[in-house]
Parts: C-alpha cells; structure tokens; sequence
C-alpha cells in the first residue's frame, strides 16, 4: 500500500510539472521542441484520415440500418462478443404480410393473386438487401472498423509516449539552462579585497556543485534525446503506414461498390420481371382497358447521367424483351407509307440506348439526334422516328425533345 501511494503521488507531481510547462509553452514562457514539416505533415494526414473514416464508417452504417436503436443493439452484441441474432429486411416482412393478406382474402382472386406476385418479388428484394448488408459489413464495415480500434489506437498511444518524450526533453534542456546560469554567476571571479575570506570558500563550494549539478544534467539530455529520437522514428514510421491504409480502403471502397451495384441491378430486373407479371395479368382483370408498354417507364428520369445509364441499365432491360401489345395499331401500319405531317415534326436527342423489339421499331443510340412526330391514333408513349432513310417507332421515354 505504500509503495502504490508513493507511486500515485509521483505521478500526481510528474502530471502537475508537466501541466505547468504546457502552460508556459502556450504562454510563450517556455521554449519547444518542433518536429520536423515532414513529421507535421504526417501527422495531419493521419488525423485527416481518421476524422473521414469516423465519418463514413457512420453514415455507412446509417445507410445499411436507419434504425439508430437497431444499430446499438447491434454495437452491444459486438461489443458482448456475442452473435448478432437474425432480422428479417423490410421487404421480407412486406412480403409476409402480403402473402398472409392474399391467403385471406383468397389466392384465386384477382387481388389475392396480384399479392401473391407482389410479395414473392419483395421477398426476392429483401434477400438481395440482406446479402448487400452482409457483403458491405464484411468488405467495407469491418476494414474501416478495425483500422480505428487497431492500427489507430496504436498511433494515438505512440504519439502520446512521443509527446511525454518531448516534455522531459524539454524539461531537461530548462534545467541545464538553468544549472548553465547558476554555474556562470557562482563562478564569477571573487572580490579578493574582501574582509571576509569566508564568502570566497563558500563561492568555490557553490561553483564546484552547479558544476556537478551541469555535467548531471548535461547526461539527463543526452538520455532524453536519445529516447526522444527513438520514439520519433518508431512513430514516423507508424505515421508512414497510413499510405498503405488508404490502399486498403480504397480496394474495400471498390468492393463497395461493386455489391452495392449488384443489389441495385437485381433489384431493378426484380421490379422488371413483376411489371411484365402485371402487365400480361392486367388484361385478364381488366377486359376493356387498354394495356400500356410496362417498360416505357423503366429507364430512369431524365436528369440521371446518360453514359452511366446506356452502361449499366439497358443491358438489364433488354433480357427477355416481351412483345409490347401497346404497339398492335401501329405495327399493323406500312411504315414505308408513312409520310411525316406538314407541321409537327421536332427533333429529339436520345437519352438512353434502346434495342428494337421487330422491325417496325427504331434501334436508338443513346446522344444521337433523330427527328420525331406523331400519327393520328398513336399511343401517346410511342413516337415515329426517322434517322436518315431509317424509320420506326421510338418510346418517347428514351428521348429529350427539343424546341
């Protein structure tokens, strides 16, 4: 018990010294040791990189589960070492209800049915949703995760010894100053016409002790650097390594996105698939309505980047094309005898690639710029083009009109 309390009250006396010198260094009273812009530089960068992966790792994890107090239940399992227990996503308990409702209200009825369909595609999108969250904790989460409760926990405890380091470094140059200064005023030459030879005896004393307490602390510096220098370099080099984090969490990021867009294009041929299940069921219910292109509406609003588009979506939207039957009046027309109106005709710029379905229909690229118009009876989402000789019908989805 005595040996913990003179070790508590030395510590008290290290951390009030020490308190009282980060005053004097912020006051101006008191000199520092400055590392090097190099080291500075790296030392902003290593905080940089901290602060942002705090930041993304967060909104990473808002993103996978709005729910904040799912995600500190999750934190506390983590935290228990214990296995985080099975959720079902929003879509599969849509699904769920869903198909409980069509059970009820009869599976053989035209609402019953359409639940049915509805529910197993909601399904199918919570499964993706789930293996996009376990895919994205895995390669993403887990990475930016264990870099700040690992390699960063590392570097702040090396770089709060360094710091210790340039205190007593710096502590020890004062106190040599110091003894330096005593030592110089206690060896000034005596005033040999002195009465009282006595002051002499004791100047001599004094000059012999500051000149012992200069060499003590001359060799308490000479310790001090060399610790200080060694904790420099094991902390540079440790700063030094965040290049190589970057690296890391730039491949994570890669794999990221590449779940991400893979849960996104499921998703899309998903809803693709049911609006051709509820188009082709829609006549059936609905007799006497007329039954429009379920894919007129499946390219993305206009305002999205047309490259990104023609890239990805339109290889998805093109798997098993269904004859469109919104199309049956005009492709009953010759189109070699169709001549563009008069007046009426405009120009349009193409937004997204689109792949004929027959012959009567125009193959679109996605930026080219065709001239447009429009028959009488003609369903209001198709539009006749025409490329040079090439003629054929075009959903007014795929194109930006101009004035």
């Amino acid at each position: 018990m005595d040996f913990n309390m003179k070790k508590l009250a030395s510590d008290a006396g290290v951390f009030f010294s020490r308190a009282v010198q980060f005053t004097e260094e912020k006051l101006g009273q008191a000199e520092k040791t400055e590392l090097d812009a190099h080291f500075e530089s790296l030392l902003a960068k290593a905080d940089c990189t901290k602060n942002w992966t705090e930041k993304i790792l967060h909104q990473t994890e808002v993103l996978l589960q709005p729910n904040p107090s799912v995600r500190v239940e999750e934190f506390l399992y983590e935290k228990l070492d214990r296995k985080v227990p099975s959720r079902v996503t929003n879509g599969e308990l849509l699904a769920q209800y869903m198909v409980e409702a069509a059970n009820d209200f009869g599976p053989g009825t035209p609402y019953g049915k359409t639940l049915l369909k509805v529910g197993e595609t909601q399904k199918r999108l919570g499964g993706a949703e789930r293996d996009f969250m376990h895919s994205a904790s895995i390669n993403f989460l887990n990475p930016l995760r264990n870099f700040l409760e690992g390699d960063w926990r590392t570097i702040t405890k090396e770089r709060r010894i360094l710091e210790n380091r340039r205190l007593d470094l710096d502590a020890c140059k004062a106190r040599l100053k110091k003894a330096k200064a005593a030592e110089a005023k206690a060896s000034a030459v005596p005033d040999f016409q002195e009465t009282r030879p006595r002051n002499y005896i004791l100047s001599a004393s004094a000059s012999a002790l500051w000149s012992d307490e200069v060499e003590k602390a001359e060799h308490e510096l000479r310790v001090a650097q060399t610790e200080f220098d060694r904790q420099a370099e094991l902390t540079r080099l440790l700063l030094e390594g965040i290049s190589s984090t970057h690296v890391n969490h730039l491949r994570c990021l890669h794999q990221f996105v590449e779940s991400q867009a893979t849960y996104y294009a499921q998703g899309y041929q998903y809803m693709l698939d049911l609006q051709k299940q509820l188009g082709s069921s829609k006549g059936e219910i609905f007799p006497g309505t007329f039954v429009g292109n379920a894919e007129s509406t499946s390219p993305p609003p206009a305002t999205t980047s047309p490259t990104t588009v023609a890239a990805t979506i339109p290889v998805v939207a093109t798997v098993g094309r269904a004859p469109n039957p919104a199309t049956a009046v005009e492709g009953a027309l010759n189109l070699n005898d169709v001549k563009p109106p008069a007046s009426g005709t405009r120009k349009a710029r193409v937004l997204y690639d689109y792949e004929a379905a027959d012959s009567s229909e125009l193959a679109l690229l996605a930026d080219e710029m065709i001239t447009v118009y429009s028959l009488p009876g003609m369903d209001p989402d198709w539009l006749i083009g025409e490329r040079g000789n090439q003629k054929g019908k075009v959903p007014v989805t795929y194109l930006e009109l101009l004035s």
